[in-house]
């Protein structure tokens, strides 16, 4: 199911490049208290989860998006939403986004699924019968929709929501290389160049690494690197067996997609058709948004970040728990 968004943008931040920017950047960092939590993996590399501190009745895994982590502005505003509500919430941090290198050669990608498959059964056994929801931001929405398509009915999330999703990625790589959005592109290739750099200096590379300060696009990079640590043939296949849009007829849980039409990180082209979306997907449309934007404003002006609204409010619905108390 297709439906149109309500969200309107302050009347100072249309463009889709001023709510991306405005969101990211111009906004003050919110404040958050969190405590931290080392998983071991099986696989003898580990994750760092930012739990808020007290909470109960559900729980929300939240998840960054690429070269993001608990500085994220979306990340410690949804949170702290989530901990005025009085829920319980963590972010899950990928593989050597905490600021500290993970141990592995491999770290993260947009289509690695394994380790939320491990975070959902770990907090399955220890809170049974906790309701449990997870919230995707970006990379993150795409790793949640794939994980969702490929678990099917055994999915053990009660809903989820997911944000500006690269449904396909080769169409998003394309995207950010043209225009303005190279602007974005850059500045996500310097944070993966740097995370690589760190990694590397610490655990042997388990190939011959090209120069990193060559890979100026996506293509060039995920080629040259994220395909070959983890296993695929090239960009193409990895592109290919990571993008979420192929999974999304495929979800068996309740789940809420919010997207921006004018995304900078993506054309229209990418969003999929109400044919192609199980009917437990409802894809909420906006003209506006940018990239996890989405800022509108109050009578003065002021700026609201609209989605740690929308988001929770949606929760709330679902898990029919009272709505929020006003600011």
């Amino acid at each position: 199911m297709i439906i149109d968004s309500d969200f309107q943008p302050a009347f100072y931040l249309r463009s889709a490049h001023a709510q991306t920017v405005f969101a990211s950047s111009v906004r003050r960092s919110p404040p958050l208290t969190t405590r931290s939590e080392r998983v071991e993996l099986p696989d003898g590399d580990f994750l760092d989860l930012a739990w808020l501190p007290d909470g109960q009745g559900p729980i929300i895994i939240v998840l960054h998006g690429l070269t993001g982590s608990l500085e994220s502005k979306y990340a410690r505003g949804l949170l702290a939403e989530i901990q005025r509500r009085g829920w319980r919430g963590l972010l899950m941090q990928f593989r050597g986004a905490s600021g500290e290198p993970n141990r592995l050669p491999q770290g993260y990608h947009s289509g690695q699924t394994e380790d939320l498959d491990y975070i959902v059964r770990l907090l399955h056994e220890r809170h049974p019968g906790a309701p449990l929801a997870a919230v995707g931001y970006s990379m993150g929405g795409n790793i949640l929709l794939k994980w969702l398509g490929e678990q099917g009915e055994a999915a053990t999330l009660a809903t989820a929501v997911a944000v500006s999703v690269p449904f396909d990625l080769a169409a998003c790589a394309r995207a950010v290389n043209q225009g303005l959005s190279r602007v974005y592109q850059a500045h996500l290739l310097k944070g993966m160049r740097a995370m690589a750099e760190t990694k590397f200096a610490r655990v042997p590379a388990p190939f011959e690494l090209t120069d990193l300060a060559e890979l100026k696009d996506f293509f060039a990079f995920d080629d040259a690197v994220t395909a070959p640590l983890h296993g695929f043939a090239d960009a193409r296949d990895y592109y290919e067996q990571s993008s979420s849009g192929r999974y999304v007829h495929a979800i068996r849980r309740p789940t809420l997609v919010i997207h921006a039409l004018d995304d900078p990180f993506m054309t229209p082209a990418v969003v999929p058709t109400a044919d192609q979306l199980s009917d437990q997907v409802c894809l909420e449309l906006s003209a506006h948004g940018g990239h996890v934007g989405f800022v509108s404003a109050d009578r003065l002006g002021r700026p609201r970040y609209w989605l740690e609204q929308r988001i929770p409010d949606y929760l709330a619905n679902y898990f029919g728990l009272p709505p929020a108390e006003p600011d």
